[in-house]
């Protein structure tokens, strides 16, 4: 499936490689690193491969079908984009973005998205979401919360039972984990709030791991914490049911 993709995105085509489910990435893994991600790297800039992945992954039952391993993908893969889309119509917006770039991306969309009933926009066809940008869903001083994907349902719940507290989060969705935040909007959050906590499906030292020295390091939010930033990762061993 891969090796046919790349062929076709480097004659000039425009293909979208279908991978079933994201633990079967892992199959695709070892080409998507050393034949796709490096095409312009290893050539220069003299060729591209604007080849599009598309698998779904997160929040299922069984061995086969639940996991999330964001943190190993996004480390074999530099020279992707990596989109991680909340529900579907943000995903629509991807597509179109990624279908007019020179490089290739991979678009993990959630599988409970596939449930949940959204308005169709007018333009689907037309609207853009931009790589790197992140979107506020929330507003609040209390807590920045950064998360992606299947886990943004249950961080907007989290969110409202707490304001019933009067606890007021700042809710972030990443939206794309490679490029990320490229306007720091999330160490301006953590300015406001002081506080972090980052959310996500892959194990503890997966993502989550790679987000907080994005925010920390790279965005130096660490001047503005007045406590320890912390994650709420998966637990480090796939379901034992299914």
């Amino acid at each position: 499936i891969l090796g046919q993709g790349i062929g076709m995105a480097m004659r000039g085509l425009r293909p979208i490689a279908e991978i079933q489910y994201l633990d079967y990435l892992y199959y695709a893994l070892q080409i998507m690193r050393d034949d796709l991600a490096s095409v312009r790297y290893r050539t220069a800039g003299g060729q591209k491969a604007p080849l599009i992945v598309r698998t779904r992954g997160h929040r299922l039952e069984g061995i086969w079908h639940s996991g999330s391993p964001m943190g190993a993908i996004i480390h074999s893969i530099r020279g992707m984009h990596v989109c991680v889309p909340r529900n579907m119509t943000q995903a629509a917006g991807m597509y179109n973005t990624l279908l007019e770039a020179e490089e290739p991306a991979l678009v993990v969309e959630c599988l409970n998205g596939y449930r949940k009933k959204e308005p169709l926009p007018n333009n689907i066809g037309e609207f853009r979401v931009p790589l790197g940008v992140t979107d506020t869903l929330r507003e609040g001083d209390d807590l920045t919360m950064l998360s992606y994907g299947s886990t943004l349902h249950l961080a907007q719940e989290a969110c409202e039972r707490l304001a019933e507290w009067g606890i007021e989060v700042e809710l972030i969705d990443a939206q794309t984990l490679l490029p990320f935040d490229l306007e720091g909007a999330v160490a301006k959050s953590v300015e406001k709030t002081n506080r972090l906590l980052i959310v996500d499906e892959d194990v503890s030292g997966g993502a989550s791991a790679y987000l907080l020295d994005e925010v920390l390091n790279r965005q130096g939010a660490w001047r503005f914490l007045d406590g320890q930033a912390k994650t709420l990762a998966a637990k480090p061993h796939l379901p034992a049911y299914g």
